[in-house]
This record gives structure tokens, sequence and C-alpha cells, in this order.
């Protein structure tokens, strides 16, 4: 189909217009306070150091993903314009996933680089060099995009015809365009089920494996001093960690088997788990990180 309608929130739509006001402030302050934690990481020489550089990185894609999605949202909340184009909306399924792709990479490189500064502290300036922090950054951004593409080829080659041109959702999810097809889908949710383990998946791993490696050292540690010291530095980390996966895994499986939620229950923490992390990571990160 040339054009594709949003429905939004399905069984929401008479109060949309209210809940587009606290999405657009979570926006708002979401553009904002990462904006602002970029200014002051590239104006001060001494935050120039990995674990601030990895923080600007995940600002930078808070930023574009919160972007991907809010406008055209209040767009269907506030002025009743809720049709997209149909590649238009593959390419916002793109941008979408494949930034979430990078955040979940950023995580697992802020992870690695706790751990190495906690483990093994006096190698970490060799290891974390500037050169290696940008063969990360476009590593990460090439294993999203690369990864999420063929799920724009898969649709567009495969599923030919449709029953319905409505998408019960707010944003364009690659399940909820898969869902209208009415051929079979079978290879589609296979892919969509790789990309998340080799992504997701993979990347929380090895975080879990990481901050079990620290736990383990921090308790170790002789000094009670020492060990809350290190436990501070992991807690942001932490906390941005649960916030991040949580939503996403259960965005992830809802879409797949979750057929007793209401719809409206699931679409609003879909929208969440997409706007609480770039709302929430500046305010984690200003509040327990002392330089910053």
């Amino acid at each position: 189909p040339p054009v594709l309608t949003l429905v939004g929130i399905p069984g929401l739509e008479s109060v949309q217009f209210w809940i587009g006001i606290p999405f657009c402030a979570m926006y708002v302050i979401a553009v904002f306070g990462n904006s602002l934690l970029l200014v002051i990481i590239k104006s001060e020489r001494s935050l120039h150091e990995p674990m601030y550089l990895f923080l600007a990185m995940l600002g930078a894609t808070d930023i574009a993903l919160s972007t991907c999605i809010l406008p055209k949202m209040l767009g269907i909340f506030w002025f009743h314009l809720p049709d997209i184009y149909f590649d238009a909306c593959l390419f916002q399924m793109w941008l979408i996933h494949t930034f979430q792709g990078i955040e979940s990479g950023i995580l697992l490189a802020m992870a690695l680089d706790r751990y190495v500064a906690i483990c093994d502290p006096l190698r970490h300036a060799t290891i974390f060099t500037h050169q290696l922090l940008t063969q990360i950054g476009v590593g990460l951004t090439l294993r999203a995009a690369l990864l999420v593409a063929p799920c724009l080829i898969l649709i567009k080659c495969r599923l030919k015809h449709y029953r319905t041109t409505v998408v019960s959702h707010s944003y364009c999810e690659h399940m909820a365009i898969v869902k209208l097809a009415a051929e079979d889908v079978r290879i589609n949710k296979i892919y969509g089920l790789f990309v998340a383990f080799i992504i997701l998946g993979f990347d929380i791993i090895f975080i879990i494996l990481s901050y079990l490696r620290i736990f383990i050292t921090v308790f170790n540690l002789p000094q009670r001093e020492a060990r809350l010291k290190a436990f501070n530095t992991c807690i942001a980390h932490i906390c941005v960690f649960l916030e991040f996966y949580l939503l996403g895994f259960f965005s992830f499986f809802t879409h797949r088997f979750g057929f007793h939620i209401p719809p409206y229950i699931h679409i609003l923490l879909s929208n969440l788990y997409l706007l609480v992390p770039p709302l929430l990571n500046p305010i984690v990160y200003g509040v327990k990180t002392k330089q910053i």
C-alpha cells in the first residue's frame, strides 16, 4: 500500500490529546538534558575520558531515538495526522531499531569500560584509547544498521498483499507492520528474533558477566571506602541498564506472545520504552557523577 494509517494508542483515542502533553514534556526534557550533557562533556577537557565519551554517545543516540518517534506521534495525538507513506514508515522503523541497537551496544561498552577500570585499572588508559573509542562507535553503528536493514528488504520484497493498512501502534514497529500482511510472515518473525538475540541478547549476557566480575572484585577489596567508591561508580550504570532492558524485553515479548495483554497497555509501555531512557539517562548520570 502507498500509505499506512497509525492509530496511536488503540482504545485510548479519546484521551490521546492529553497523553501527548506529558509525552511532549518528556521529549523536551530529554532533548534539553542530553544536549546539556553533550555541551558539558565537549567543553570540559577533564571529561574527555572513556566513561564520559561513552556517555556523550549515549546522549546523542537518545536525542536521535526520541526525535524519530515523537514529532509524528504528537501529529497523531494533537493534529489528527495519522497517515504515513509506506516507505517513510519503513525508514522510521529502520531508524528506531538501529538506534535501539546502538544504545544497547553503548551500554555494553560502558559496562566493559567499568570492568577494566575496576578489575584492571593499570591497563585502562592503554586499552581504552581514543582510537578504540572511535572504532567502537563506528562498529556499533554499522552492526545495528546492517543487521536491521534486511528487515526492510524482507518486508518490501516478500510481503505484497496486506489485509489492512491500519497499524495498531503510534510508531512504525517491525512486528506491527509485519502483522498487517496477508502472507506467510514466519521468515520475518524468525529474522526479527535473530536480530534481537544477536544485538540485545548478546549485549545483555556480556553486561551481566561484566558486572558479576566487577562485584566479585569489589567484594574482595580490603578497604570499606574503596568498596563504596567502586559501587557508586556502577550504580548509575545499573539503573540505566535495568530501565532500558526491562522495558525493552517486555515490549519485545508482548508483541509476539502477549495475546492477553490489552493493546493500550502494550502500546503505552512501548512508547515509554523509547521515551523514558532518554529522559532519565542525563538525570541519573548528572546526579550520580560528581565530575559532571
